[in-house]
């Protein structure tokens, strides 16, 4: 699969660097490029690249303003250019991948591509999995159970507790899932995928509707779209932009985002003491 790439500098010269340095690299198309932020907008709507290298500093229009102008749900991979290392933090702060710094460096360029290559299978990845859920749910009817039922009449009739098992319908039967035995949980689409002992059970729900009726001893969001079960959790590995990874007994590694990273470093420091 060809990386399909969109090139954005002011600087002609710049522009040129990052075209030369591509060539080597097979998988990478360039579709377009670019002088401008506004011409940006037009290329990308046009285009859809994969990836774009954006320039911060141009007239007009900074690369920073061009990302607030395009819908967050469909940023392509971005890869900041510039020639100040000061704007390394907003550049990570603005979701881009990596950022390079003028002039370019071409080992450091090297390893950016590796990183825009993991995170394109990723999110490839990541789609063709929302969408097979999808078919799964309209073929099987998994997930019907929805969580309402069980905040509606399950906890009342726990007397309040937390449920010790959660009954998730898939297709015609409905299966018994021990809470004790998730590993944890991510959203994907309007659907979750809830992984507990080896399998994977898909559901219809949101991650707050979860939150609510599994115990926050155990259970923590560590990302916007991950709840992962804190009794799994065997290390803490830093990150940049002050994320970090969880890696879980099994192996599993999952991000944790630093929205989350206090809340979550509680939690572990008590279920440690």
């Amino acid at each position: 699969m060809k990386i399909r790439t969109l090139i954005v500098d002011d600087e002609g010269l710049s522009r040129r660097g990052v075209e030369l340095r591509l060539r080597n690299a097979a998988d990478f198309e360039i579709v377009a490029q670019c002088a401008t932020g506004r011409e940006a907008l037009a290329a990308i709507q046009q285009y859809k690249p994969d990836l774009v290298f954006l320039d911060i500093q141009m007239p007009g229009m900074s690369g920073f303003e061009v990302l607030a102008h395009l819908p967050q749900e469909s940023l392509p991979v971005v890869v900041f250019v510039t020639a100040y290392d000061q704007y390394a933090i907003q550049a990570f702060e603005a979701r881009a991948v990596d950022y390079l710094l003028k002039p370019i460096d071409d080992a450091r360029f090297t390893a950016t591509l590796t990183r825009v290559r993991e995170h394109v299978r990723a999110r490839t990845a990541a789609d063709q999995r929302d969408r097979l859920l999808e078919i799964i749910a309209e073929i099987t009817g998994c997930g019907e159970l929805a969580l309402d039922e069980l905040l509606a009449r399950g906890r009342k009739a726990i007397d309040g507790r937390h449920p010790e098992v959660l009954p998730i319908r898939q297709g015609r039967e409905t299966v018994r899932v021990s809470v004790a035995s998730i590993e944890w949980i991510d959203a994907a689409g309007d659907y979750m995928c809830i992984h507990a002992a080896g399998n994977t059970h898909i559901l219809r729900g949101t991650m707050k509707e979860l939150e609510e009726i599994l115990d926050p001893r155990l259970f923590q969001r560590v990302h916007r779209s991950t709840i992962v079960n804190l009794r799994l959790v065997k290390s803490l590995r830093a990150h940049m932009n002050g994320e970090y990874f969880l890696t879980l007994e099994g192996g599993h590694e999952l991000k944790l985002s630093r929205t989350y990273r206090d809340k979550v470093e509680y939690f572990l420091s008590s279920s440690a003491g």
